[in-house]
């Protein structure tokens, strides 16, 4: 059985894992003290093992990645004479971009060309109104008020470099609306489609939001990520490099799949 920390905050499995692999090199430092003259190659080793403790500890598969180039990377930067102003630049553009990305466990994705012509297909003939929870830069938003002026978009951007993007694309729109805020605190009662791009993390309250807040006819289409235990009304194909699938559930009810 794998242990793992009783936490919904990643951070927690992150520092956990370092101080994990920080404590196996230090023994392994004390047995092999010459390791010592190959620093960047004991960085190398420390990350390694960051990486594996954040597996057994069965955080998200991005995380290994992070780990093993977190110290290799400071060492790395340690040999780059750049003032620190530009240092804490790029920490603070990092923050307006990413925010509390280790509180939502939703990365930054890109919602691509392709994507946005099938989630086109799939809005009704009639006018309707779609929101984007978790919009990014507004590009899905943008492309679909070009070619629906008929019809009413809602972005809501918790980060806020991204949100600013996305709101200064969006003025020459007068059919897309940009909100900074929290899209749970946000009601989905007034919108016929509800569009999303997050991660698997926040699914399933995802599948209980719409539910509840949303009519019976009404559609949910996630990018890439299905709701967990439920049945979708459809699964779209599109045709890019990531093989993107596009999972469109009817909120009410959302038919539960077989356990067996």
């Amino acid at each position: 059985m794998i242990p793992r920390i009783a936490t919904r905050n990643p951070l927690i499995h992150a520092v956990a894992a370092q101080l994990l692999a920080t404590i196996t090199i230090v023994a392994t430092l004390l047995l092999f003290p010459a390791l010592l003259r190959h620093l960047f190659a004991t960085a190398i080793l420390q990350g390694l093992c960051a990486a594996l403790f954040a597996k057994w500890l069965r955080c998200p598969p991005w995380w290994s990645l992070i780990h093993l180039c977190f110290l290799p990377g400071i060492l790395l930067a340690g040999d780059l004479r750049w003032p620190p102003w530009l240092w804490l630049g790029g920490f603070i553009g990092l923050l307006l971009i990413f925010w509390r990305t280790d509180h939502s466990r939703v990365p930054l994705y890109l919602s691509n060309d392709p994507t946005c012509a099938a989630v086109a297909a799939l809005l009704p003939t009639q006018p309707c109104a779609l929101i984007d929870a978790g919009c990014g830069t507004g590009r899905l938003l943008r492309h679909l008020a070009a070619i629906r002026p008929d019809c009413r978009f809602v972005g809501i951007e918790h980060a806020p470099l991204t949100w600013l993007w996305a709101w200064l694309g969006a003025r020459p729109h007068a059919n897309v609306r940009i909100l900074w805020g929290d899209y749970w605190a946000h009601s989905f009662a007034d919108y016929d489609i509800a569009y999303s791009f997050l991660s698997p993390a926040p699914m399933a309250r995802l599948g209980e939001k719409v539910r509840a807040e949303m009519s019976p006819d009404a559609l949910l289409v996630s990018n890439s990520f299905p709701l967990p235990d439920a049945e979708p009304l459809r699964i779209v194909a599109v045709a890019d490099r990531r093989n993107t699938r596009l999972y469109c559930y009817r909120p009410q009810p959302i038919r539960a799949t077989s356990s067996m």
